[in-house]
């Protein structure tokens, strides 16, 4: 199978776009790739030293300053006439897009070429690229049920995000390897890979007060915080600027305080993690927002917004659910609900519907 992939800007998009590709890999071992991304976001240092073959172009997402407009508009006639080119030359089966701004000419240009087309859509509430490709994707995949409603009935399909399988796979570790007691409840709070300075300066407030609690917890401060919190030492708490084994470490905490990205979402819902969401105010669409309301609205997670992120708001809703067992057992089995682990054989399913069944495993 040849396939053109595109996603951009973010992890939330970029991973996913790794898991659907490694699942090909699995399922059609000789499949051959590209990868178009941008020329300056978090893809262009990524997917290349994963040895994908990529090709980066210039773009910049719309803005409401008219100079950064008219720039942005320039930019995607160019990219147009370049992705026009780069798929004449690749000739692919199948082009997807993940989601991000770059997506919009590989999934545009692709259907006017006559290609197969498709696109995944990680948040509750779709991207602008998304909702405009709608109409140019033969198959929309989505993550949460509530992305449904925005696109057309005959095209869309609630396969989840492809990081659940991810996380499905992931195999557990020892919370003594972290320097936890292993008869004591864990609470992981993490506010995305390089952390955020509004939570941290509030955490350092709250830190003392763990110390009062019957748990333990993992703060991970982002890589530009740690120096802040390194030489507080507390018995109960610990500090991490980052996880390299974020997965495995999931499969240990009993509540996880954090974001409501997309990826996030599909990892705590994989294995029913009870959360308490902190969903970042400053994303598109405050798309993290109704991400974590999906969760709430189903009972199986407490929504605690950056506004009101402090010392007794936390420590009470950590309360809430660790002192009702009744309450933590159902926002397991209600998380669980909504997830899906089986999210990368969904997509794969769809990618033959449209490709043809003979790309199957061992094949092209």
């Amino acid at each position: 199978m040849r396939v053109i992939i595109s996603a951009g800007g973010t992890g939330g998009h970029i991973y996913p776009a790794l898991s659907i590709i490694n699942k090909i890999k699995e399922e059609s071992p000789k499949s051959e790739f590209l990868y178009i991304g941008t020329t300056n976001r978090m893809e262009h240092t990524i997917i290349p030293e994963k040895n994908i073959p990529y090709l980066g172009i210039e773009m910049i997402g719309l803005s409401k300053n008219p100079i950064k407009c008219i720039k942005s508009i320039r930019l995607l006639f160019k990219a147009n006439s370049i992705v026009r080119k780069e798929i004449k030359k690749f000739n692919p089966d199948i082009v997807i897009g993940a989601g991000g701004y770059v997506t919009f000419p590989v999934i545009y240009i692709a259907k006017k070429l006559g290609y197969k087309t498709f696109i995944h859509e990680q948040n509750s509430i779709p991207g602008k690229s998304n909702r405009i490709l709608a109409k140019y994707a033969d198959k929309i995949a989505v993550s949460l049920p509530g992305s449904l409603e925005y696109f057309p009935k005959d095209k869309a399909v609630l396969t989840g995000n492809p990081r659940s399988s991810e996380v499905l796979e992931a195999k557990e570790i020892n919370k003594q390897e972290l320097g936890f007691n292993e008869n004591k409840k864990l609470v992981l709070i993490v506010m995305g890979s390089l952390g955020s300075m509004t939570i941290n300066n509030e955490l350092k407030k709250i830190c003392t007060e763990f110390e009062k609690r019957p748990y333990e917890v993992l703060i991970v401060t982002g890589d530009n915080y740690y120096n802040e919190f390194k030489d507080l030492k507390l018995s109960n708490v610990k500090f991490v600027p980052f996880l390299n084994n974020m997965l495995n470490v999931l499969k240990i905490c009993d509540l996880i305080v954090t974001r409501a990205g997309a990826s996030t979402i599909a990892e705590v819902t994989t294995i029913g993690l009870p959360c308490i969401l902190v969903p970042s105010p400053y994303v598109a669409n405050n798309h993290q927002y109704y991400n974590a309301l999906e969760l709430v609205n189903n009972k199986a997670g407490l929504l605690l917004e950056e506004k009101d992120f402090n010392y007794q708001n936390l420590l009470e809703k950590i309360d809430i659910v660790f002192n009702n067992e009744k309450l933590y057992n159902e926002m397991h089995i209600n998380s669980l609900k909504l997830g899906n682990p089986n999210s990368n054989d969904n997509i794969y399913q769809l990618i033959l519907e449209l490709v043809g069944r003979e790309y199957g495993k061992n094949n092209k």
